[in-house]
This record gives C-alpha cells, structure tokens and sequence, in this order.
C-alpha cells in the first residue's frame, strides 16, 4: 500500500465519523423544542450522546477541533427562562447563538477537512492529467479523427473496415490506461470535489471505446473535465502545515504511489452488502422510503431493498417509480441469463403495488449473456426495467461516498 493511498483511508475514516456527527448533530435539532420547555426526551438524551463521543473521533486540524457539547434540554430551557426573565432581545439572540455553536464548529470542520483533502490530491491529480493527455494524443495518432469518416452499413468491406478500428481500439492498452486513469481521479476527488460537467458523458464514452467516442472525449469530454478538476481543487489558498499532531502532518508529507481502485468487496458478510447498498440509496437525494426487508438467505422472494426513485419532470411534474433492488454478494459467481431470468419472475411476486424497475447489484459481474438478455428485455414494451450494477459500477458510484468505503472497511 502506497502512503497516498494509506493517506487516502485515514481520510475517509475521518470523514465517515464527521458524517455521523453531522447526522447527529441534524437529529439534536429536530428534538429541540419550541419555546421554554422542561423534560425528558429519551432520543435526544441518546444522539447526545454519541455526539459526545464521535467527537473523539476527529482529530485536529491545523490545531483545532470541534469541542462545544451541545446543551441538554434542560439547561436549553433554563436559558430560555433567564433571558425571558431579563427581557433584553440581545441576551436572547445570545442563547440562541450557543445553542446553534455546535453546528457552526461541524461546518467549520467540514470546510478545514474539504481544503486539506483537496491539497492532499492536487499533486497526484495533476500528474494522473498529464499522463491522460499524453495517452490521449497517442490514441489520436493511431486513430486519427475525422468527422466526415462514417461507416457505410450497405458496404460490407466497409463494415470490416470499422470492426478492425473498433477491435483494435479497445484492446488498445493506452485506452485502459486511461479508463484506469480516471478511476483514479474519481478515487481521489471523493466528496471533496463535485464531479465537474461530462463526467459520466466521459464514462460512457470510455466504456463504449469506438472512435466516435474517443473523438467526443478528446474534443468535448476531457477538456471539459480537466479544466472543471482544476477549478475545483485550485479556488482557495491552503494554509500551511504546522502541527504534527494532526492531519496536517499527513498532508505536509506528499505521500505518492499508486491509487487503489479496486474494493475489498470480500471483507463483506451478505448482510454487510445489502446494507451498504441500502445506505447508498438512503443518502442520495433522489430515492426515498427506502426500506431494508428480511434477512440475508431468507425466501425474500427476489429483493433485499424496496425504494422509490424522484425526479422532478418539466412537463409532468414529480414522478416516482417502484424500484427493487436485489442484492447478491457473489465473490466467485457471476450472475447468469438463468439467475436474472429467476429473479424477473419472483420480484413479480411483490406486487401491488407495481415495480417499475428491478436492479439487481452485485458485488461479482454479470454473464455475457446475461447483460445482451437485460438489453433486448428493457428495449421491449415492458413495464418492468432491470438495472444491473456489477462490481465495477458500485466501484464508482462508491468513488463519490468515501464515507460509505470507510464505514465498511471497502479499503
């Protein structure tokens, strides 16, 4: 393991504590009430604490932490009462600005922890750019662009013709350095960074790996990506290290080496993988009522995780689909034609109400097979669509959740 990447796990550890503060922290304020009141709020009393002790978790940063407790509601309540009692509105605002210091020292945290990551990374991110260009500019002498170059379907030299391109571009080892390039961005940036605009247009291109592709991301895809990583990493002035008691003696030291893309999708029990996928769609915004039903190995009739995907139509307004996610922790197996094909027929079982879409996630791979049945299935006229996320796509979706990669020891 490389220091870079051993860097990389201590801050992903760090930032999954501050995700649980800061769900903490979110779970306090709802709890405290309104006004002067006196009593006992057994949930609150609990987030207190654990907020108490997650704040061990943190360690300095350029010499500071969070430390402010918050109040417990009787004493929130006293206060109240004092600065009623005096009647000046300044003392009042006062109580409300202790209340809330908790909060404001999270968000300071959070903004110190974002800038030192973003400087731990600049380094690697600038020479993984560097080497994507070179790789780029090899890939566009050997497969020169040209637009008005376009396969003729009733030409069948033609059609051989754009088949050798085809073969021997994704075989080409500069174009999966690239790819491999990119997850290693995408490992780095984390949370940190937003994904800058054609991010996933790029993806798609690399997967696709056809000429037209590799002209959309030589035109249009990296040069858009580059240029909004540089923005992102480059907006503010890092302070400079001081202490070696904290994270700044981590990031002083430039740890190198190569990025680990790959996740230790072994370390995992079943009931660990359905968890973590039901974490991963309980954090995004765009799902809701997520529920985690039976138990791993159960007759579940085809489904771990029950959800419904929003989105916000221009036209239609919002709209919501059913969705259920099948979640199978297969190390040694990949996921055949016979295994969907099962699978399509019992989730069918959980209806009403009705599914719209059936993923099944794998912490494996999918068959050949397997994935050609899921394309002709989803471009018939069925109400019912499947999702497949395999191995490699969980990899990346969990690139922009450290947090997640963290709390399930993923690295």
């Amino acid at each position: 393991m490389s220091q870079l990447d051993e860097a990389l796990r201590k801050f992903e550890a760090i930032e999954a504590n501050l995700v649980k503060l800061e769900n903490l922290w979110d779970l306090l304020q709802k709890n405290i009430p309104q006004g002067i009141v006196f009593g006992a709020n057994p949930v609150y009393e609990d987030a207190l604490r654990s907020y108490e002790r997650m704040l061990t978790g943190l360690p300095l940063i350029d010499g500071w932490k969070p430390k402010t407790i918050p109040y417990d509601l009787d004493k929130i309540a006293q206060n109240r009462l004092d600065a009623h009692e005096i009647g000046e509105l300044t003392i009042q605002i006062e109580v409300d600005r202790q209340i809330e210091q908790p909060g404001k020292e999270l968000r300071e945290y959070r903004f110190k922890f974002d800038q030192k990551r973003r400087q731990l990374i600049q380094d690697k991110i600038v020479q993984l750019s560097n080497e994507i260009d070179e790789l780029l500019a090899k890939l566009q002498e050997k497969y020169p662009i040209d637009y008005s170059d376009r396969v003729d379907i009733y030409d069948e030299e033609d059609v051989k013709r754009w088949d050798e391109i085809i073969r021997n571009t994704r075989k080409d080892l500069d174009w999966h350095l690239i790819r491999a390039n990119i997850k290693k961005i995408d490992v780095l940036l984390g949370n940190s960074v937003n994904r800058p605009q054609r991010w996933n247009d790029m993806e798609r291109h690399l997967s696709y790996a056809q000429i037209n592709d590799l002209r959309d991301i030589i035109l249009y895809d990296w040069p858009s990506v580059k240029a909004g990583i540089k923005e992102s990493l480059y907006t503010s002035n890092e302070p400079i290290p001081v202490d070696i008691q904290d994270l700044s003696e981590l990031v002083a030291s430039k740890p190198s080496g190569n990025i680990i893309t790959k996740l230790k999708w072994e370390n995992l029990l079943p009931t660990d993988f359905e968890r973590l996928i039901f974490n991963l769609v309980n954090l995004e915004q765009s799902y809701e009522n997520a529920e985690w039903l039976m138990h791993t190995n159960a007759p579940d009739r085809g489904r771990d995780v029950s959800v419904y995907r929003v989105y916000q139509d221009p036209l239609s307004g919002v709209i919501r689909q059913r969705i259920i996610i099948q979640c199978k922790h297969w190390l040694n197996k990949s996921i055949s034609l016979t295994d969907i094909s099962s699978l399509k027929d019992q989730v069918k079982l959980w209806e009403p109400p009705r599914i719209n879409i059936l993923i099944i996630a794998t912490s494996g791979r999918f068959t050949a097979d397997a994935v050609d049945y899921v394309e002709q299935h989803n471009q018939l006229d069925s109400a019912m669509k499947i999702e497949l996320w395999a191995e490699s796509r969980l990899e990346t979706i969990l690139a922009s959740n450290p947090a997640l990669v963290a709390e399930f020891g993923l690295r």
